[in-house]
């Protein structure tokens, strides 16, 4: 497995510090692979790591707010939430690390929501985008043929099952997460002549009539393999397979939203083929452009009749040519270096680790994911403060996945948020999610090493065991039987 670019095994010192190898939360080994190695940052006079991330925490990040972070402040509105959740101002990226205008080093993982597959500035990606500036290639052109779209459509074809493949159409559409889904549901409506779309969310069990007799089956079926934004939450490979056999029998294209779990994320190239589905139609985004705004849906050709009204409309922007060599070069090199087994690998070992979490802390209700994409739901035990509570119970909740006893998820939200901000002060960039804001999400990029995965481990329980220790009433006792997980 290749090592994460942007390590370096020498130690160097600028601003009066000394840029040391190796994770200072713990140094565990690097299971004997070739992970290239950490570098963090420890004060020039020998005091440690660990209490020196917790005085620069203070220190610098009120350093890091001025200038550019006050102007986007006053300049913008209060949408910019990963800006007020993560007050960094990066100004160097290579792989998993983030060089901040104040000099600290940060791992990053949350990989641009997914969209990082290789980490910052690969070489790969960087040698494909000045290909095509340097050959004069023009930038934009809608969706006019040029060798960087054939490139890019060979190997995206080459990366899909046989079943898809072979009758596949690729349309290209507005860049953004939702472009894509529109995209998806236009063209099922118009080739179906149904309204109706349905998600995962919706089916509980196969019921395709929706529980209304007489009523004409859906236009199409929506399904995320993970639904990353609502927790992180792994589709289970038998209900796929399920909606995959009632999809077919009712004649309802079945549509899967591969936008933060493609290209390797999961462990498989496509997270489809963990269940061993081939979809209708398939929706991507986020990694395969490379870091640059890309999305495309691929589907079945007998979806599509270009004589027929109502079809899906497409955006002025899908054309990107940058974008194109980006994803080309990078849906390759996860081909080429078996990354998407380098993410399994290194994704069981994340989960492992958040698990040992979860039997120390009381604070930790469940742990989910698939691949190098993972979810620490945080949960409020008995007796904590009062605090409003933000709806109903989590799935995790529902389920009996946390201990016996009352759960506000009010508190848990303000749990989830102190961890972040515990690991932004030891290096360690984390997103929350869910529609309780109470899972910490981790999205490592799939390049990450050996090495890489023990520091964030560290990090993130030195974070997860400050955050306990602190809290009104002091660490929680475990207190009753904890479901399998």
């Amino acid at each position: 497995m290749p090592g994460a670019p942007g390590t370096s095994p020498r130690v160097r010192t600028a601003g009066g510090r000394q840029a040391v190898v190796g994770s200072p939360y713990g140094n565990r080994g690097s299971g004997g692979g070739k992970a290239g190695p950490v570098v963090t940052w420890k004060p020039a006079d020998g005091t440690s790591a660990r209490a020196h991330a917790g005085h620069e925490g203070t220190a610098r990040e009120r350093a890091g707010r001025s200038g550019a972070s006050r102007r986007q402040s006053a300049r913008e509105p209060a949408a910019r939430t990963y800006a007020r959740a993560l007050p960094v101002v990066p100004v160097r990226a290579r792989g998993l690390t983030i060089e901040a205008a104040d000099g600290r080093r940060y791992l990053d993982c949350v990989s641009g929501a997914g969209a990082l597959a290789l980490g910052h500035n690969h070489p790969v990606v960087l040698e494909a985008i000045r290909t095509v500036l340097d050959s004069g290639a023009p930038l934009h052109v809608m969706d006019l043929t040029t060798p960087v779209e054939d490139a890019f459509v060979g190997e995206l074809l080459r990366t899909l099952p046989p079943g898809l493949a072979d009758r596949a159409r690729v349309r290209f559409c507005g860049p953004t997460g939702t472009d894509p889904v529109a995209t998806a549901a236009a063209l099922v409506r118009a080739a179906t002549g149904r309204t109706r779309v349905i998600t995962g969310a919706d089916v509980h069990e196969p019921d395709f009539d929706d529980g209304e007799p007489g009523q004409a089956p859906p236009a199409g079926l929506l399904l995320e393999p993970v639904r990353s934004d609502a927790g992180v939450l792994p589709a289970p490979d038998a209900l796929v397979r399920r909606l995959r056999v009632r999809a077919t029998e009712r004649a309802v294209p079945l549509i899967l939203d591969e936008t933060e779990t493609g290209v390797g994320r999961t462990g498989a190239y496509w997270a489809f083929e963990h269940s061993g589905v081939t979809p209708d139609v398939l929706i991507l985004a986020k990694a395969i452009g490379g870091s640059l705004p890309l999305a495309v849906v691929v589907h079945r050709d007998d979806l599509d009749d270009p004589n027929r009204p109502g079809g899906p409309a497409a955006g002025a922007f899908r054309g990107n040519q940058l974008a194109l060599a980006a994803g080309a070069a990078t849906l390759a090199h996860v081909r080429e270096h078996r990354l998407a087994e380098h993410a399994a690998a290194l994704g069981g070992r994340m989960l492992t680790g958040l698990r040992d979490l979860a039997k120390e802390f009381a604070c930790v209700g469940d742990v989910r994911g698939r691949g190098l994409m993972a979810g620490l739901e945080l949960v409020a035990p008995d007796g904590a403060p009062d605090s409003p509570a933000h709806g109903p119970r989590s799935g995790a909740a529902r389920s009996g996945a946390v201990r016996s006893g009352a759960v506000r998820f009010g508190a848990a939200a303000e749990l989830a948020a102190a961890v972040r901000r515990e690991c932004l002060r030891r290096g360690l960039i984390v997103d929350v999610t869910g529609p309780h804001a109470n899972v910490v999400r981790l999205l490592p990029p799939l390049i990450v090493t050996q090495g890489q995965m023990s520091a964030v481990l560290d990090r993130l329980a030195d974070a997860v065991r400050a955050v306990d220790r602190d809290r009104p009433g002091g660490a929680a006792p475990l207190r009753g039987a904890r479901a399998p997980r």
